[in-house]
């Protein structure tokens, strides 16, 4: 569904990626791990627009988007949900699972699916006129995640979903990107530092270093590899 080939990123004289190249398939759970500033948040920023490559080619669900805006990569069915979560903090719940629906027009399935973020995340539903600023870190990532389900995504992009929350929020909103997976048939790219868990629920994985591409391979390969045990598995 996502084919990346030779993306090069800059940040000034700064190079962030250099010529990284992955594919996901369509219905995947993939994720990319690596150290701090090894280039995971920069991929995903890239493959949504927010950054723009100066070499390379991202193909989506048979199109090229490598420089396409990111209100167009959105409505096209390509949703990131950022590091830290940038959730409108003024807003309610309800009003921030709104403004994930602002390109959508079909008011029965707006509130079919807000019905069905408000099942995924009971504790959504129980603070739903809260302002999202009062929120947890935790209940914050888990209306990050029902924010985008209301763009009407059909690939999703998850940038560190762990950082910053209690373990036990962190067990929840993992089983509940496996459930978003099966049930609504979403493609998912997942970055997080917390290598066991991610390759415990994805597919295949990528493993960067310094803006490259080191290893690759079906995650549970990449769990018994002695260099990924060593560096990111605390083996």
């Amino acid at each position: 569904m996502l084919t990346v080939e030779n993306l090069q990123v800059s940040y000034g004289s700064i190079r962030a990626l250099h010529g990284i190249s992955l594919s996901v398939p369509q219905g995947s759970i993939v994720t990319l791990i690596g150290a701090n500033g090894a280039g995971k948040s920069t991929t995903l920023r890239a493959l949504s627009g927010l950054v723009k490559a100066f070499a390379g080619t991202v193909t989506y669900d048979g199109k090229d988007i490598t420089r396409l805006a990111p209100n167009k990569i959105v409505a096209e069915g390509l949703c990131h949900v950022p590091e830290g979560r940038m959730v409108f903090a003024n807003l309610t719940v309800r009003e921030n699972l709104k403004m994930g629906a602002y390109l959508q027009h079909d008011r029965k399935w707006i509130a079919h699916q807000t019905d069905y973020v408000f099942g995924l995340f009971p504790r959504l539903k129980e603070r739903e006129n809260q302002s999202a600023g009062t929120l947890s870190g935790g209940e914050q990532q888990m209306l990050a995640i029902g924010r985008a389900l209301l763009s009407k995504p059909k690939f999703l992009m998850l940038d560190e979903p762990s950082l910053g929350i209690a373990p036990l929020l962190v067990k929840t909103i993992f089983e509940r990107i496996v459930e978003i997976n099966r049930e609504q048939g979403l493609t998912v790219l997942l970055v997080e530092q917390n290598a066991n868990l991610a390759l415990d629920v994805s597919s295949y994985g990528y493993v960067l270093e310094s803006g490259k591409i080191l290893i690759e391979g079906p995650s549970k390969d990449l769990k018994a590899n002695p260099e990924v045990q060593a560096a990111y598995l605390g083996c």
